[in-house]
């Protein structure tokens, strides 16, 4: 017998049966402990939502495992207890925040909030516009999300360059960027934020981008030097996509709202209908694996 915990009562319905081993106790690490706590072998964590206190995690002596729906974890690593194996979501969120990275893209680089902004006037403008085609884009990250951006521009004609932490077949690594940056027309982040990547899109990094460059964020705000971005973006030189910021949630007096040559949305890379069934198919085959002694998906090391 093993006993899990999931955060709400309709995750059970998203995991489905479970076998009769397998005790499933709701609770999302705040207020009090259920009966049977001190059992807990792999604690799901709540979709956006902070984790509990270090505390918390400290009063479970049986606790193995925590599992998270989401890809990202850094606010999950300072909590973790020695000897416990931390879990991301990894290929929950990747289709749709793909889907929103190559959305946005075509939407800045076809001139899409111009043409919006005609249709308001009731104005019939038509215009030329950059496309992907023969375009160079550089995917600054090599997991699951770039893997798939990779796919999809390639199918409408870019040349593509991957970069991660090490290099490998098909992959450049990180620390070639400078060389790469001035012959890139698109730059997608979809790196985790980690010390290493904390403003790894400097003031440096952006002028080593070409003019009229697009750079796209779909990763985590702090990447990016904010104040750096927004004098590019003023200055007319870049354009960019954003689905994360830093600061965020973006205060409404910030900057960034009026910035020209900038299309942003609100952190919604993994909003879309149906992540819950992705998310709790995952935790159901990574309980599975507990209860049969196989080693698990997608385990966190080194902050990925």
């Amino acid at each position: 017998m093993i006993t899990i915990s999931l955060p709400t009562p309709d995750a059970c319905g998203h995991v489905g049966d479970l076998p009769d081993d397998v005790e499933v106790l709701i609770w999302d690490g705040t207020g009090e402990p259920p009966d049977g706590a001190e059992r807990i072998e792999m604690f799901v964590g709540r979709y956006n939502a902070p984790p509990p206190p270090a505390e918390v995690f400290a009063q479970l002596p049986a606790l193995r495992v925590i599992q998270l729906v989401s890809a990202g974890v850094e606010p999950w690593l300072p909590v973790v207890p020695d000897g416990v194996l931390l879990c991301n979501g990894r290929g929950v969120h990747g289709g749709s925040t793909a889907e929103l990275a190559v959305a946005g893209m075509l939407s800045v680089l076809r001139d899409l909030p111009r043409f919006q902004a005609a249709q308001t006037e009731h104005r019939w403008a038509p215009a030329f516009a950059d496309g992907l085609t023969g375009r160079r884009v550089l995917l600054v990250g090599a997991g699951d999300i770039g893997e798939r951006i990779k796919a999809a521009v390639e199918a409408f004609g870019a040349d593509t360059t991957l970069v991660a932490r090490t290099a490998r077949e098909g992959v450049q690594p990180i620390a070639g960027l400078a060389a790469l940056l001035p012959d890139s027309h698109v730059v997608v982040i979809a790196v985790p934020h980690t010390p290493e990547t904390h403003r790894l899109v400097d003031a440096a990094f952006l002028a080593a981008m070409p003019d009229g460059a697009l750079l796209v964020n779909i990763a985590r705000g702090g990447i990016v030097d904010t104040d750096a971005l927004l004098a590019e973006l003023m200055s007319g030189r870049l354009r960019a996509f954003l689905d994360v910021t830093d600061p965020e949630p973006l205060p409404a007096e910030h900057p960034l709202w009026s910035a020209p040559n900038l299309l942003l949305t609100p952190h919604v890379g993994g909003g879309t209908r149906g992540w819950e069934d992705r998310a709790y198919r995952l935790v159901r085959e990574q309980v599975l694996r507990l209860r049969d002694g196989e080693p698990l998906e997608n385990q966190v090391t080194a902050g990925y």
